[in-house]
């Protein structure tokens, strides 16, 4: 029974540890003021929208605490789960934070569940990163701007697309063709900083989420785009002379975002820029690459204990014919 119950045990062990890790994504760390609320979201592969998914507190997997489900009532307590199968993405808002380390979790049949984790450090006065709105709106060919504040000057804040690329300060650039500029700013009043990220051009494409970065710390932003708005007005204008006449004008409506005031901007190096951004890039391939060696050395692992199994239950099988001859 022994080598039958020693390769099961590898295979389990095995099974849970071959879960391909890129099939969710979310913020990695999250700071929050007590007392607010948060909405978290978690990215998923296109081939598991109908997959039920769940919110999951705890250091580790395998000990967390359920606190939410998509097939279950969609409200716990006071945090709530919702599943946008089109935008491939569900969301998690709490309003009843505490800090500790949180999953999103998808349910996989046949095979083992996939998640990932992030942290959520709640502060009873201001968060090290912060933004007014959670939420914006454009409109198509205008532009939004997003005011990400933080406390100290530190690495290079940046603007990302959650699952895809990013743009850094000292380094415009585009996402899904709309132009994004970062300007970092010192603010007197409070002693900290804001970085303004503006995209203009906006299309129909750019809603979605994005995130804020600035060192290890990410806050996750919903941008959505809408149709510009027409307002038909009809105008009379009488004469003594002629008649009557109408004049129609359409008006476009246009998005305004208000602006704080600040002081002039820091002094940027892009050089300094462009090598965060390499680090990160470069953070991110040996994350890949342990990942990848991880999986090869369970794969090890599994046929090491398989060919143990074999050799024991041939050893056994032979010792068992001897004492019956």
């Amino acid at each position: 029974m022994a080598p039958h119950l020693l390769l099961v045990l590898c295979i389990l062990f095995v099974l849970t540890g071959l879960s391909d890790t890129q099939l969710v994504s979310t913020v990695r760390h999250v700071s929050v003021k007590q007392g607010s609320s948060i909405t978290i979201p978690c990215l998923y592969d296109q081939r598991y929208s109908n997959n039920v998914k769940y919110w999951c507190r705890g250091s580790f997997w395998l000990g967390c605490s359920t606190v939410v489900r998509t097939d279950h009532p969609k409200t716990s307590g006071k945090t709530s789960i919702s599943d946008d199968i089109n935008q491939r993405v569900f969301t998690v808002t709490m309003t009843s934070l505490s800090s500790d380390y949180y999953w999103c979790i998808m349910e996989r049949k046949n095979e083992a569940d996939d998640g990932v984790r992030l942290q959520i450090s709640v502060s009873p006065g201001t968060p090290e990163l912060y933004v007014d709105q959670q939420e914006l709106t454009g409109v198509v060919g205008g532009s939004v701007t997003v005011l990400c504040y933080y406390s100290k000057l530190g690495d290079s804040g940046r603007w990302c697309r959650m699952g895809g690329s990013c743009v850094a300060v000292g380094h415009p650039g585009a996402l899904d063709g709309t132009f994004v500029k970062l300007v970092q700013e010192q603010r007197e009043t409070t002693n900290g900083y804001v970085l303004m990220v503006t995209m203009s051009g906006l299309m129909m494409e750019n809603t979605g989420w994005y995130r804020c970065e600035k060192g290890d710390l990410q806050l996750p932003v919903y941008v959505t785009v809408n149709q510009p708005t027409t307002i038909q007005s009809t105008t009379t204008i009488t004469t003594t002379q002629t008649p009557t006449t109408h004049q129609t004008s359409l008006i476009s409506a246009e998005s305004i975002t208000s602006q704080p005031t600040v002081t002039p901007s820091v002094t940027t190096d892009q050089n300094n820029g462009g090598t965060d951004e390499m680090q990160q890039e470069k953070n991110q391939r040996l994350e890949h690459t342990f990942f990848y060696l991880v999986k090869a050395g369970n794969a090890m692992l599994f046929l090491l204990c398989t060919i143990v199994s074999v050799v024991k239950f041939r050893k056994n099988q032979d010792q068992d014919d001897t004492k019956d001859a």
